[in-house]
């Protein structure tokens, strides 16, 4: 069964994450092919990807099964995050349930977010043990600003949609019965304008944010390794499977 279905209609190209009995938790199947639907170059006749999900969450993060196993890591979500953030043309999230860690990552590595009202987003890694890496705790800055990033990380707490919407983090939260419609006016709007403008707008705006990739940070590297690694991952996330409190012990 196909956990990521890509499809195309004229000028609109569909990405939906379909693993929804699992929450579309993020296994190496999942991470290599929405990496392949990223990497690929656009079509002439394309203009918007959509990036949507079946089932009541949109992505709840890595699957934890197969990180705690040692089959996925950080550097396979980061691939894919980087190519949907370098893909030519205007990226839509569709987001119709809770984004959590990698999902809240991989909705805001999108150019455009529409939620529904009951969705929350946010970055739960502090309760589990983890920390995120470097390039992923970039985006968040970017997006979110320092007091944003604080409360999204060092909290860890699921920020509502339409408090999302607020802060500016995401372009648009309503009703759940309106999210689609709410979605195919901004889809349909991209999906208007000139080809050659939405590509030289995409890669300048891409661009501009290249700095952030030159800022030494081996050693923030290093102290993030050393949190995944720690025995405080490990109970944080058997304490996450087996739905328990987790105890920390600070190694």
């Amino acid at each position: 069964m196909e956990t990521v279905r890509v499809s195309s209609a004229g000028a609109v190209r569909q990405v939906v994450l379909a693993r929804g009995e699992k929450r579309n938790a993020l296994d190496a199947g999942m991470l290599a092919a929405l990496t392949e639907a990223f990497t690929a170059s656009p079509p002439a006749d394309e203009r918007v990807t959509v990036v949507r999900a079946e089932g009541p969450v949109f992505c709840s993060g890595l699957d934890l099964r197969e990180r705690g196993g040692g089959t996925i890591g950080a550097s396979a979500i980061e691939v894919m995050l980087h190519a949907i953030e370098l893909y030519p043309l205007p990226v839509v999230a569709v987001v119709q349930g809770d984004a959590i860690a990698g999902g809240n990552e991989l909705a805001l590595h999108c150019d455009f977010v529409v939620a529904s009202e009951t969705a929350r987003f946010g970055m739960s890694l502090a309760k589990i043990g983890l920390a995120p890496t470097w390039f992923l705790a970039k985006k968040l800055l970017e997006v979110a600003g320092p007091v944003g990033a604080r409360e999204m990380l060092l909290l860890g707490d699921l920020l509502p949609a339409r408090r999302m919407a607020d802060m500016g983090l995401i372009h648009r939260a309503g009703p759940s019965e309106g999210l689609e419609a709410a979605a195919q006016a901004v889809i349909d709007r991209l999906a208007a304008n000139a080809p050659l403008s939405l590509r030289a707008m995409k890669a300048l705006m891409v661009r501009a944010m290249t700095f952030r990739d030159r800022i030494e940070h081996a050693d923030i590297d290093a102290l993030v390794a050393a949190a995944g690694r720690s025995q405080d991952a490990r109970e944080g996330i058997a304490a996450m499977l087996e739905r328990r409190s987790p105890r920390f012990e600070g190694r």
